[in-house]
C-alpha cells in the first residue's frame, strides 16, 4: 500500500521530473522516456525454451542446451543485451548511480511480461539475486542484481532474499572467456547458507551471455535441496561465444 501510495505521489509531482537517463532531452518521471523505452531492443522470432538464445524453434533446446543442460530450467529475460541497453547496463555497473539502477530495476518487469507467455513459467517461491564477491562488493559499492532480484520479487509478490547465497572467490572476468573456460571459472563458485528443501527459486543478474554463472548458482541451489531454478535477466546476450 505505502509503496503504491509513493509511486502514486512520484507520478503526481512535477518537482519530481527529470531528464531521460538514455536521451538526455526529454523530461520524464520514470527515469527513461516513452520513445527511448520503446528503442530497447527484443528480437523477434523463435527463442530456445531453456536458455532463451534465438533458435530455429521455441519447441526445441538449442545444441549448447542439448550438448550440456544448464542447471537451471529456463531462463527468462527482459530485453537483449544491444544497443541502447548495453550502455546504460554498463554505466550502472562500473559508477554507482541510484536513479540509474532504479531505471534499470524498473524494466525488470518486462522479464515477467515474456515469461508469462512460456508454458514452462511457474511463480517461484523465493527471488534471490547473484552475489558479488566481497572485495568486489567494497570496490564497487552495490551489486545491481540486488536491485533488479528486488524488483522482481516486488512485482511477482513473493519472497526476496539476498543472504541464502554468497561468492567463495573472486573470479576472473568472464569478458574474454569462451563457453568452456567461463564454465570452469566459475565451477563452485558459490556458496548456500541453509537448506533449499523442495523450493523453486528464482536467481537474478543483470545480463546473461553462455549461462556459465547462472548455471553455476542453480547447480549448487539444486544441490542444497532447491526443486527448481529458473534465471531471470535484464538482458540476454545474443551473440554465443564458443
Amino acid at each position: 500500500m505505502l509503496s503504491n501510495l509513493c509511486r502514486h505521489i512520484i507520478d503526481s509531482c512535477p518537482l519530481f521530473e527529470q531528464h531521460c537517463q538514455l536521451c538526455g532531452q526529454r523530461a520524464t518521471r520514470h527515469g527513461l522516456c516513452q520513445p527511448c523505452r520503446q528503442q530497447l531492443p527484443w528480437r523477434p522470432g523463435h527463442r530456445c525454451p531453456i536458455c532463451q538464445a534465438p533458435a530455429a524453434s521455441a519447441q526445441a533446446p538449442c545444441g549448447d542446451c542439448q550438448g550440456k543442460h544448464p542447471a537451471f530450467s529456463h531462463l527468462y529475460s527482459a530485453y537483449d543485451y544491444d544497443y541502447p541497453l548495453e550502455g546504460l547496463i554498463t554505466r550502472c555497473k562500473y559508477a554507482p548511480s541510484p536513479a540509474l539502477q532504479g531505471v534499470l530495476a524498473s524494466l525488470m518487469p518486462q522479464a515477467l511480461q515474456h515469461a508469462q507467455g512460456s508454458a514452462g513459467y511457474y511463480q517461484p517461491d523465493l527471488v534471490v539475486p547473484v552475489p558479488l564477491a566481497e572485495a568486489r562488493l567494497r570496490q564497487r559499492g552495490f551489486n545491481l542484481p540486488d536491485a533488479l532480484a528486488h524488483a522482481l520479487a516486488d512485482t511477482m509478490r513473493v519472497r526476496f532474499d539476498d543472504q541464502l547465497c554468497w561468492r567463495k572467490r573472486n573470479t576472473d572476468s568472464q569478458a574474454a572467456l569462451n563457453r568452456r573456460e567461463r564454465l570452469k571459472n566459475v565451477r563452485d563458485a558459490f556458496g548456500v547458507k541453509r537448506r533449499c528443501d523442495g523450493l523453486h527459486i528464482a536467481i537474478v543478474d543483470d545480463v546473461a551471455s553462455t549461462g556459465a554463472t547462472l548455471h553455476s548458482l542453480a547447480k549448487t541451489l539444486r544441490k542444497s535441496g532447491a526443486k527448481q531454478v529458473d534465471a531471470w535477466v535484464l538482458a540476454r546476450a545474443i551473440a554465443r561465444q564458443a
